[in-house]
This record gives structure tokens, C-alpha cells and sequence, in this order.
């Protein structure tokens, strides 16, 4: 079956980049319960053995239950043109993880979420085998419905594409997929579900 393409609570303590991107990018430090305990530089906490920090991952669905995936740019710093969920990021240090979300979604891909709810957590250790930087994340998990057709940023989104789970299964038998993929589909999937219905297959 072919595979149909498709071509911060923000407060005043949040620390994002300023516009001419000379400030580094800080992420929020967590403890194992997820607790926030300080920060860091983005490219160091994921140097070897990796440092926890929050994360978030978002799955959006179209109207025929497929998800949406992205292939990331190839000029990425870690895992670049391999393909994974919707979106995936950090938030601002102070900057909910549903905020953070919803805005990466719209500037990696260009649209926003029909519906976007919580899907609830997982922690994860996960070497990246050709760059060498480790994920250890404390990884909030996004389910949603998308209407618009994505309009991705070439700086971030190499391609994207919908896919039934039986197309998902052939594709990662010939491509290559984010070391963190199956952690949070495998996760948020009871979401998933409540978001696709039954028939969809997920």
C-alpha cells in the first residue's frame, strides 16, 4: 500500500533564544519524578552519558485515523534524516510542555493541532549509534488530530508522510527511525486510540 505524502504557560522567567540566536538554547533539568532542578546548554546535556531534562513528543492523526510522521532534516545536530513521530522538541526552561507542543508543531510543520490532549509521560535512555549524544529525557507525551495540510520547514523537516500502522511497519523495515520512536508510540498508544478509534488499528 503506498504511503501518501505530504509536501511559552510562557512566563517571564521563561528562557528562550533571542532573535539573532546568540543566546544558547537552555532546557530544563528534572529529577526522576520530574521535577524541575535546574538547566542546561542544549548540545551539553545530551553529550555521553546525557543529563535528564524535559522533552515532549506529539502524534497527530488525520481524519482517517493515519499519523503524521516526519523524516528530520538531514542538517540537524542529532539523528539527522531519520523519520519519527509528528514532533518532538523541549520546552523553554519555564514554558509549559503543552505550550511547547503546540508551537513547535506550527514551526517545524506549519499547522496547529485540531485537538491536542496529554497522553502522559515516559523516561528514557537513548544513545543515538551515528552522532553518539544520548537521550535522557523525561518525555511528555502529545495525542491530536491534524485538518491542514503541513507546510514544513526545510530547516527541520526533510519530508512528511501519513501512514496507516500497516504502512508504518513497512516503512521501518527499509528506513532508518528515531532510537526514541517505539518508546513513545508504544506509550502514548492507549491515547491513541481513545483519539483514532478501534477500527483505525493503532
Amino acid at each position: 500500500m503506498p504511503i501518501t505524502s505530504a509536501e511559552g504557560r510562557t512566563t517571564e522567567s521563561s528562557t528562550a533564544p533571542s532573535a539573532d540566536n546568540t543566546e544558547p538554547i537552555m532546557l530544563e533539568l528534572v529529577d526522576e519524578s520530574g521535577r524541575t532542578i535546574g538547566t542546561a546548554e542544549k548540545v551539553s546535556a545530551h553529550l555521553a552519558p546525557g543529563r535528564l531534562h524535559r522533552a515532549f513528543s506529539v502524534f497527530l492523526f488525520d481524519e482517517a485515523g493515519r499519523l503524521l510522521l516526519q523524516r528530520r532534516a538531514l542538517g540537524k545536530y542529532h539523528s539527522p534524516g531519520v523519520w519519527s513521530n509528528t514532533c518532538c522538541g523541549h520546552p523553554y526552561p519555564g514554558e509549559p510542555p503543552f505550550v511547547a507542543a503546540a508551537r513547535r508543531t506550527g514551526e517545524e510543520l506549519g499547522v496547529a493541532p485540531a485537538l491536542l490532549r496529554e497522553a502522559g509521560t515516559v523516561r528514557y535512555n537513548h544513545p543515538d549509534p551515528l552522532s553518539g549524544l544520548v537521550e535522557q529525557e523525561y518525555n511528555h507525551l502529545f495525542v491530536g488530530t491534524v485538518r491542514a495540510a503541513p507546510a514544513p520547514d526545510p530547516a527541520e523537516v526533510e519530508e512528511t508522510a501519513f501512514v496507516t500502522p500497516a504502512q508504518l511497519d513497512e516503512l521501518r523495515e527499509r528506513a532508518r527511525f528515531s532510537a526514541w520512536f517505539m518508546t513513545v508510540l508504544d506509550t502514548a498508544r492507549p491515547a491513541i486510540r481513545e483519539v483514532t478509534g478501534a477500527s483505525a488499528g493503532w
